[in-house]
């Protein structure tokens, strides 16, 4: 069983989609990146990021003033042993990378 947390209150991250905010968490165990669900803000787009491509938003209080900004995974294409030579894109670091 995979964990799945609803955040509440949502938290605003930065993603290479842009400014967000991450409504659920996913857990595929410790072999794997934690996933962000994430609303984006500009475009209202739902996407979702593995740990290392997000980044907290800035927080003058508790000091976060400039943040790095996230680079998008990268991504390998495999064989899914389809009819047509169908290929499927996997990020990297995922439990099928």
């Amino acid at each position: 069983m995979t964990p799945m947390l609803q955040l509440n209150p949502p938290l605003p991250l930065n993603t290479p989609k842009g400014k967000g905010f991450a409504h659920f968490l996913i857990d595929y165990g410790p072999e794997s990146d934690l996933y962000w669900t994430v609303f984006i803000t500009e475009t209202g787009e739902i996407w979702t990021f593995a740990n290392r491509e997000v980044r907290a938003s800035k927080n003058i209080t508790l000091g976060r003033t400039s943040p790095s900004q996230p680079r998008p995974g990268s991504v390998r294409r495999v064989d899914t042993g389809g009819p047509r030579g169908e290929r499927a894109v996997v990020p990297l670091g995922s439990k099928d990378a």
